[in-house]
């Protein structure tokens, strides 16, 4: 829920978004949005020159919020440290929860742990399990989630909220328009996933909006060791490549 102080700067980008589009002479606007271009690319090279070292990973996704006694922090973090010792570096939002979970498996793994962090009003600290050379911090989520989906050769989804969903859309966007290879996308937890998965199935199908086919890109698991098996399973007939 909003508190004051939220709602309050919610309000302040409304009106400055409507400042923008008011009516005027639209010959004589101007406006500092090219400006944000070069931002955008400065992020984008930041991102591009360090990811591009790190070498075949696995983003994982999932919920900041979950505390470090919750049994599915456990989880991230055996799956994590599964993957690592099977060859495989960690990519995460560099944050808490299932973040911090997955970036300390790799840790502890002595793998490559990577945090591609987002600043954000409530302040995200960055988890104290990232390599201090492998932290990218970003402004913007669009280039957050190119670095996820650009330098992973495949997905492990932990229960989280609107931002594991988001990321959990984005990769099986790409691989369903064929605009990245159809990397592995790994839902962990049944009876978390369940749901969203019947709706899948008797709303999405149903309606026509996605096919048959298109349940086959991801699979479900409840264990590290079937999530590890599933990545290594893909691997065995493909070389490892940067997406895109």
């Amino acid at each position: 829920m909003m508190n004051a102080s939220d709602k309050k700067r919610s309000e302040a980008q409304i009106k400055k978004a409507f400042r923008r589009h008011v009516m005027r002479d639209w010959s004589k606007a101007k406006g500092n949005d090219s400006w944000h271009v070069l931002h955008v690319m400065s992020e984008f090279v930041t991102g591009f020159d360090m990811l591009n070292k790190v070498g075949p990973c696995v983003s994982i996704f999932g919920s900041a919020r979950t505390s470090p006694e919750d049994p599915t922090y456990a989880l991230a973090h055996e799956v994590a440290y599964k993957l690592t010792k099977n060859g495989y570096g960690i990519i995460t939002g560099g944050g808490g929860g299932i973040m911090e979970a997955a970036n300390k498996g790799a840790h502890d793994a002595k793998g490559r742990s990577v945090g591609v962090c987002i600043r954000l009003p409530q302040e995200q600290t960055p988890n104290p399990y990232i390599d201090h050379d492998k932290q990218l911090d970003c402004k913007y989520f669009f280039v957050r989630k190119v670095m996820f989906i650009r330098y992973a050769q495949g997905f492990i989804v932990l229960p989280g909220g609107y931002g594991t969903l988001d990321e959990l859309s984005e990769a099986l966007t790409l691989i369903q328009t064929q605009k990245i290879g159809r990397f592995p996308v790994i839902m962990v937890d049944r009876a978390y996933w369940g749901g969203l998965i019947d709706w899948f199935k008797g709303t999405l199908v149903k309606s026509g909006n996605i096919s048959e086919e298109d349940l086959d890109l991801f699979k479900v698991v409840d264990t590290a060791d079937e999530a590890v098996k599933e990545i290594n399973r893909f691997y065995r007939k493909y070389l490892l490549k940067p997406n895109f």
